[in-house]
């Protein structure tokens, strides 16, 4: 690899699961980092924690929206699938998000009036 440019530094950045694999073993994850020098260890675990919790939205997306099923010769038609996929995963999970919360409010009153005539005879 090559050297880190003035100013920045390298560290190793190990995760290991707090749940057992299939085996039964805890899986332990090794991340190559660089930073500025004076980065400190919070910062660089904050940064892993994100990207990990951005690949696992992009998995997400693949298998819910089809993020990964295209088939596009040119730049701009990859473009706006990948957008149209991205935005429809954001609009599935915000109301996933939201969901519970506006049906458990509208569960409580109804909106509909009350008919006081009986088709029933």
């Amino acid at each position: 690899m090559s050297e880190a440019g003035p100013g920045w530094g390298r560290w190793l950045l190990a995760r290991r699961s707090l749940a057992p694999n299939a085996k039964g073993e805890l899986e332990t994850a090794y991340y190559l980092c660089g930073a500025p020098i004076g980065t400190s260890d919070d910062e660089l675990i904050q940064v892993a924690g994100a990207r990990w919790a951005v690949e696992d939205c992009f998995q997400t997306a693949k298998t819910e929206v089809g993020l990964d099923q295209y088939q596009v010769r040119r730049f701009d038609a990859w473009y706006r699938h990948i957008t149209l996929a991205l935005l429809a995963h954001t609009y599935l999970a915000v109301t996933a998000a939201i969901s519970p919360k506006a049906l458990a409010a509208a569960s409580f009153h109804s909106h509909s009036a009350r008919s006081d005539v009986s088709w029933h005879t």
